[in-house]
């Protein structure tokens, strides 16, 4: 991450949920957007306050906490009315939330439990609609506003054990489409963020995550791309800079996508499978 800034969101003001602590990819952005200028509220799930540090965050920063639940409309509703209040008015939003419970518990994507799956679907994506909706209605989101929802390749790829996360990834990008080609008019724009696999304390709950990363690490030209960076990134897309791209899913992961084989891929098969 750069250590000065160059004043990219001077004057912009905006809500970031989803950090919970220093190993969060939201965490890297508000520390990112506060360098760049950027005011913004955090928010996380009240459960959140039992697991992470983000008064740290909120000190460092000079941000306001407001704790919501991304999944209950009368909460996002009371904050984006009080951010209007505070900030008025917000010109980007930031959505690092996701929560496999399957994953977590180690159910096979075959025997689903579909209470779990249901919940996982709007915990990390469906939030986003209705984080989006929640602003448009209490008026709290500015014409030209971006916004970026961070989002992994496993919705387009399988991966076996990231399960029904990539279902879940798969809806969160189809919603930033969607709101994308009807909010064009306001000049609101959103964009989805596909980023390396990434240690983190989300990360951490996917059985064989070493593995995921180790592969991406191997197989990426430049390797994973780490928070600081994905920070920087997601810091373009809500400046001006970006102001004609919207509706995108933009691949964030040291060329990952782009890959098939590597010769010391193709070795190290050979020496695995005693070829």
């Amino acid at each position: 991450m750069a250590n000065s800034g160059h004043d990219l969101l001077k004057g912009k003001k905006g809500v970031i949920f989803g950090a919970l602590n220093e190993s969060s990819i939201a965490w890297s952005i508000a520390e990112a957007i506060h360098r760049e200028g950027g005011r913004f509220v955090l928010s996380n799930a009240p459960v959140a306050q039992r697991l992470g540090g983000l008064d740290k965050l909120a000190e460092k920063t000079d941000s306001e906490i407001i704790w919501a639940d991304a999944t209950d409309d009368d909460a996002l509703k009371e904050l984006f009315g009080s951010v209007k209040s505070s900030l008025g008015g917000v010109d980007f939003i930031v959505h690092s939330i996701g929560m496999g419970l399957n994953v977590r518990k180690n159910r096979g994507y075959q025997e689903l439990n579909y209470d779990w799956y249901h919940k996982t679907l709007d915990i990390s994506a469906i939030s986003l609609h209705r984080i989006v909706r929640q602003a448009l209605e209490t008026g709290a989101l500015n014409d030209g506003a971006s916004v970026v929802a961070l989002t992994y390749i496993g919705a387009q790829r399988i991966f076996s054990k990231y399960s029904e996360m990539g279902d879940a990834k798969a809806l969160l990008e189809s919603i930033a489409r969607s709101f994308g080609s009807r909010l064009g008019k306001q000049g609101i724009r959103i964009n989805t963020i596909s980023q390396s696999p990434t240690r983190t304390t989300a990360g951490s709950g996917i059985a064989g995550f070493d593995s995921m990363f180790d592969f991406a690490d191997h197989l990426s030209p430049l390797g994973n791309a780490d928070a600081e960076s994905c920070a920087d990134y997601t810091v373009s897309l809500l400046s001006d800079l970006t102001r004609m791209v919207t509706m995108q899913n933009l691949y964030h992961d040291g060329g990952f996508s782009s890959m098939g084989f590597t010769d010391d891929l193709v070795d190290a098969l050979k020496n695995a499978f005693g070829a």
